[in-house]
Parts: C-alpha cells; sequence; structure tokens
C-alpha cells in the first residue's frame, strides 16, 4: 500500500489543530472535504487515528504514531523535491552556505573564476539550520562547524581553530590570558551544551540556563550574556566577528579546537561538489 501524502499531510494539520474546523481553514479547503481524506486514509491504513466527539478531537495510539513517523516522511519527500529542482537548475547556479566567522570569499571567487557559466551564490546559515540546509537542496556545499550528524553527508575537514569563553566584559576571568573549562563550572551555560561537550564532564557545573529562551542567533546570545551574565563557549573567529563592548572572550586552553569541514548531501552526484571541496581545501 502506497501512503497518499497529500492525505498524510492533512493528517498532520488536523493532529497539530485537534480541531477539524481549525486545519481546514489552515489548508484552505472545506471541513467535509478535509473529513472525507481523514476517513479515506484511516480505510486506507486499516485504523482510526482520531477519538472525535462534538467536545473534542484527541490522536488514538495509531494517530500519535503515524504523527511521530509523519514529518520525518513528509520532510524526505520534501527535500527530495528540492533536490530534484536543484538539479535542474544545476547548470546556471551554485549555492555556498558559511558559518558566522568563515570567511568564504577566496574558494567562491576561485570558483567562480573557474565556472564563469555558473551564478555561484553565498548564504549564512547558523547552528540550528547549517546541515538541514544541505539535506533539503537549499545549498550545494555548506561550512559547517563540527559536532554535526554525519548521515547522509559528505565531510571534507578543512581547518581546526581555538574555541574561547565568551563573558560579561566586567567578569572576573575577563581580561585573562587563559583559562581552563573548569573555570566555567559555576557560570551558567547559554546555549545547547551538545555544543560544548566537555561542559558534560564538568562534576560541579552549574548547569544550562533552563530559564533562557531558545536562541536564534549569535547576536541573541551575546545581548543575553551582556545583559544578564552566563557564558556561551564559540571558536575564536566567530567571537572575533562581532562587535560587542559589553562582552569579552577569554581562550580555553584545554578543550579541543572546533573543526570546519565543507559538507554536501551523499545524494547528490555532481562533480562540483568534490571541485570546490578541492579549492577550498587549499585556500585555508
Amino acid at each position: 500500500m502506497d501512503v497518499d501524502l497529500r492525505k498524510l499531510r492533512y493528517f498532520v494539520v488536523v493532529a497539530e489543530e485537534l480541531h477539524f474546523g481549525r486545519a481546514a481553514e489552515r489548508l484552505h479547503i472545506t471541513q467535509p472535504v478535509l473529513s472525507r481524506q481523514i476517513r479515506a486514509l484511516e480505510h486506507e491504513l486499516r485504523a482510526r487515528l482520531f477519538d472525535r466527539n462534538k467536545q473534542s478531537t484527541e490522536l488514538t495510539a495509531a494517530g500519535r504514531q503515524l504523527l511521530e513517523d509523519a514529518g520525518p516522511l513528509l520532510a524526505s519527500a520534501q527535500a527530495l523535491t528540492l533536490r530534484v529542482r536543484r538539479a535542474a537548475h544545476e547548470a546556471s547556479t551554485f549555492t555556498v552556505g558559511f558559518m558566522p566567522g568563515i570567511t568564504v570569499t577566496g574558494p567562491v571567487r576561485a570558483f567562480s573564476d573557474r565556472h564563469p557559466e555558473l551564478t555561484v551564490k553565498v548564504v549564512r546559515t547558523s547552528w540550528g539550520d547549517q546541515v538541514q540546509a544541505v539535506h533539503e537542496g537549499l545549498i550545494d556545499v555548506s561550512f559547517v562547524r563540527l559536532p554535526v550528524d554525519h548521515r547522509g553527508l559528505t565531510l571534507r575537514p578543512l581547518f581546526k581553530e581555538p574555541r574561547v569563553a565568551v563573558l560579561p566584559a566586567h567578569h572576573r576571568l575577563a581580561g585573562k590570558e587563559s583559562i581552563g573549562i573548569a573555570d566555567l563550572a559555576t557560570e551558567r551555560l547559554l546555549q545547547d551544551p551538545d555544543a560544548v561537550p566537555e561542559w558534560r564532564d564538568l562534576p560541579d557545573r552549574l548547569g544550562v540556563d533552563g530559564s533562557a529562551p531558545a536562541f536564534r542567533s549569535v547576536e541573541e546570545k551575546l545581548e543575553r550574556v551582556a545583559t544578564t551574565g552566563g557564558v556561551i563557549v564559540l571558536p575564536l573567529s566567530t567571537a572575533a566577528y562581532y562587535t560587542h563592548t559589553d562582552v569579552a572572550h577569554v581562550p580555553i586552553d584545554d578543550i579541543g579546537p572546533n573543526e570546519v569541514c565543507l559538507a554536501w548531501s551523499t545524494h547528490r552526484n555532481s562533480p562540483l561538489m568534490p571541485e570546490f571541496a578541492e579549492i577550498a581545501a587549499t585556500r585555508h
């Protein structure tokens, strides 16, 4: 049996809203049409997905399982579509992603000189989307900072750089020549601890600031450090990239460096990716 992706999208919206009327409005279809599509999906799957009465709409156990599995399936289908569209236009454009602090001018210019028939674009990424953009086909190659999920990616190591602690400018550690990671144990970490694996090994660490909102950018993290305290750990080039008079950065001498790699999808067979990787490797 083949699952109809359109019905699956309809199901996800209903599962998110738990209200057929609101879901129909989001989907720009009528409620009777939506109800028929959901009943058809239940018939195809031979499972009831919703418990529905006049007061409420709730997911069944089968519905909860389908919702869990639907996200990756729909994302994969969208990524496939984007990759096909990208391949159709591959002869004219090439897009390079980069993280803050990484200079890509040299490799991009050299690649453009080799391929005057291409329009080479650059797109800034973030910690949260540096890999996702590659998988979704929005970017052909991307300069990524490890650690990342390697699945589905080809990675070409480029260079390593020290990591620094970013602290309020008036902090007791600001201005020191260097510090150890243990010096930060009493500070509150304002970032995903997966970005600082060494943090987890501190026996007496204060922990991650659970009250802090999810930060979407380095700028937001810097403002949080400056206004309310706390610490973030960044690659040196990222910390140097931003000018902020109310924060300071100090080298951490007992943790490993940040590694930068060039990443592209293993599903892409174009020779342009490894060619760009060779250029990037010789210019960093």
